[in-house]
């Protein structure tokens, strides 16, 4: 019996989750961000302001699902987050890794779908953050560059969508190693590990797992790009074999993570 309450509990608490977040981000669509608009009219500072309301929002989002008991998580290597100008890649095991790293790393930008500017409810934040709309082609690399130059911190997840469920890792697309090549800038790699997995790929968000789920967030050394620079015949040469690096380091750094627990 007291299984079956705390299962039927965590249901719940993940309810009020999801209809919190959505209120939430119905808010700062409607309300926070049109007066924000209104009032500060230097886009700098605008979206400054924005991202930290962000920021706020989301670390408030996680501690709301910790309260309710639907997780638990642990940080470590945090303090290799308070820097400016980072390129930070990391795996995507679950839906709400971008909120937990959009709450710990300081002016965090994203690259987001192109749709959600046509959303009336998320037009306002994607404008008001000043987040990277992935509409803009060829020029989404330069972009990205752009912001990461510019001393923001971008947050990028290399698998391009969620790891599937049964996998370590999915298939890395070429575009962060090539924001790394290009932008000569080293890569600030992040663990995500989620224990029982959930809210995966393609999951219903009421299929709650057995037990609490636990999520360990890391942050490694970075990873210096400039020896894949060195002798490389060309910038494309250089971002396969960083993308190829890095498959390798995030399959052995999420398997040496994995036999620990």
């Amino acid at each position: 019996m007291p299984e079956r309450f705390n299962h039927a509990w965590r249901i719940v608490g993940t309810a009020v989750s999801f209809a919190a977040f959505g209120l939430g981000g119905l808010l700062l669509g409607l309300l926070v961000f049109p007066l924000l608009r209104l009032f500060v009219r230097d886009p700098v500072r605008q979206g400054r302001i924005a991202r930290a309301l962000i920021r706020r929002s989301f670390a408030g989002h996680i501690g709301l699902m910790h309260r309710l008991g639907v997780l638990s998580y642990e940080l470590h290597g945090l303090e290799r987050l308070d820097r400016r100008g980072l390129l930070v890649l990391a795996n995507h095991p679950t839906l709400i890794d971008v909120v937990f790293l959009v709450s710990l790393i300081p002016q965090a930008d994203c690259v987001v779908k192109a749709r959600l500017l046509a959303n009336p409810f998320t037009r306002w934040p994607v404008k008001a953050t000043g987040y990277i709309c992935n509409h803009s082609g060829a020029g989404l690399v330069e972009d990205c560059i752009r912001t990461v130059h510019s001393g923001r911190n971008l947050v990028i997840f290399p698998e391009g969508t969620r790891t599937p469920r049964d996998e370590l890792l999915g298939p890395l697309q070429r575009g962060a190693a090539n924001i790394a090549v290009r932008g000569r800038t080293d890569v600030t790699p992040v663990l995500v590990t989620c224990q029982p997995r959930t809210l995966a790929k393609g999951e219903k968000w009421y299929r709650v797992p057995s037990r609490r789920f636990h999520v360990r967030i890391e942050v490694l050394p970075d990873i210096p790009v400039a020896p894949f620079l060195d002798g490389a015949a060309s910038e494309a040469l250089a971002a396969r074999h960083l993308s190829e690096s890095l498959d390798h380091f995030f399959k052995t750094e999420l398997s040496r993570v994995g036999a620990a627990n």
